[in-house]
């Protein structure tokens, strides 16, 4: 297998960069562009040291910088490892590259680096793909969870099932192949118990998706109400800047005002739209078309309404609108006098919250409480695993649908043989899940949303 190498710091200027070679000359290539001060051999160093020295193309200087060797198999990547640490300097790390490439090194491939480590048997495919996902949290809670999916929760739980799973098909096998071995008659009560209960915790791992994606992806959440309502003052609170411009003009905000907010381990993808309401204003139409559409593609909305005004037939087109959607309703401007029917809005939300958006803790606070409600991202199980991405999920998903044919048809006094058939099939998409049987063309695709030093 080729000896790859790569820069595995941001492309960007920076304190420090670093480069990883990882393959059988691993070592050799490190040596041609590695001097160690004290003069000992980059070949005899021992795993997991480091030593300083120049780094440097066919004699001519680049920089000086740290040597970390790591021996087979103890490395990411299973193989020999040598990273070269360097000053950051985007040109400079790119000069060592190239020394690097010269001296017989191969440029990696987007992920090449972890595929390997999954190829060589030092993670399994779910944990890989929970180092992207580790890389791209956003939260503490998406953190903690990925790298629990790092340690193998996801793993082991899926493993649980496969191998219930294949008792049960086994135990079938053995009835049809060896009716003369005097076998106790397949045990249908208990056997459909346990694939009962495979199949609810695969149920329950399908609903941990959602919960990862709103944590991983953002909630596209529009704020949408009537002019001068207080959107864009509930805009700024979210964000905790003044992300949108605030005044006493009705229309001020034409466009749609974009930010992403963590809420609470909730990310929500906000759109600050256009009030509602009629208009000459041919700008300001625009706007309001904008935000109709922004209301058709959001999944979750906050209607935003002033306490100090009587609900007006922009307010009810409003309601209209957004009947049957994810929705919030913010009462807001609870400082002024009430002139607003609360009764009315209770019949027509589901969730309702009273503030002030111009008092920034206590809203916010409240706020909070009650989108935490809408999406309890807290509910996931940092322990047992989740599901984490659409690959994940459609392999869950026919697993999950291939045991319930099973059971029903267990139930129904189907032949034995077709029941094992469906139960193979299950566990040949639980084994792609977790990579024991994943082909070259899946592993390829995971990692193609790696950087290329990963």
């Amino acid at each position: 297998m080729r000896t790859i190498a790569a820069i595995a710091t941001p492309d960007t200027l920076g304190s420090i960069a670093m480069l990883r070679i990882s393959g059988e000359r691993a070592i050799e290539i490190a040596e041609k562009v590695f001097n160690p001060v004290n003069d000992r051999a980059v070949s005899d160093m021992q795993g997991y040291t480091a030593a300083y020295g120049i780094i440097h193309d066919n004699g001519v200087k680049i920089d000086d910088g740290v040597l970390l060797i790591y021996r087979t198999p103890k490395s990411y990547t299973g193989e020999d490892v040598a990273e070269i640490t360097c000053h950051g300097g985007v040109y400079v790390a790119r000069r060592v590259l190239q020394a690097c490439l010269s001296a017989g090194a191969q440029l990696a491939e987007a992920g090449e680096f972890t595929k390997r480590a999954v190829l060589n048997g030092k993670m399994s495919l779910t944990q890989a793909e929970s180092v992207i996902d580790i890389i791209n949290s956003v939260n503490e809670q998406y953190l903690s969870c990925s790298n629990a999916q790092k340690d193998g929760s996801l793993f082991r739980k899926i493993n649980d099932i496969s191998e219930k799973i294949l008792e049960v098909s086994a135990h079938i096998a053995a009835w049809i192949d060896y009716p003369e071995e005097g076998l106790n008659s397949f045990e249908t009560s208990s056997h459909i118990g346990q694939l009962t209960d495979c199949r609810l915790q695969l149920s329950l791992l399908l609903k941990s998706y959602e919960i990862g994606r709103i944590m991983r992806e953002g909630v596209v959440t529009a704020i949408v109400g009537k002019p001068n309502a207080g959107k864009s003052t509930l805009m700024n609170l979210m964000t905790r800047r003044n992300r949108s411009i605030v005044t006493d003009i009705p229309g001020t905000t034409r466009d749609i005002v974009e930010e992403t907010v963590n809420m609470g381990g909730a990310v929500l993808r906000l759109c600050d739209c256009a009030g509602i309401r009629e208009t000459d204003d041919a700008v300001e139409k625009i706007g309001i078309e904008f935000m109709l559409r922004q209301i058709d593609e959001a999944a979750l909305i906050l209607a935003v309404f002033d306490n100090s005004r009587s609900l007006e037939k922009e307010d009810c087109a409003l309601i209209e609108k957004i009947s049957g959607k994810n929705s919030i309703c913010i009462i807001n401007k609870t400082d002024l006098e009430n002139k607003l029917d609360l009764t009315i809005l209770a019949t027509q939300f589901k969730h309702v919250v009273q503030l002030c958006a111009k008092e920034n803790e206590p809203s916010l606070e409240k706020l909070v409480t009650v989108i935490n409600k809408v999406y309890d991202v807290k509910t996931l199980d940092l322990s047992a695993g989740f599901i984490a991405n659409e690959r994940q999920r459609v392999c869950a998903l026919e697993a999950e649908r291939l045991l319930g044919e099973a059971i029903d048809g267990i139930e129904a006094g189907a032949p034995l043989d077709a029941t094992g058939f469906l139960l193979e099939n299950a566990l040949e998409a639980l084994y792609r899940l977790s990579g024991k049987s994943a082909s070259a063309e899946i592993i390829g695709e995971v990692f193609k949303r790696f950087c290329v030093g990963k």
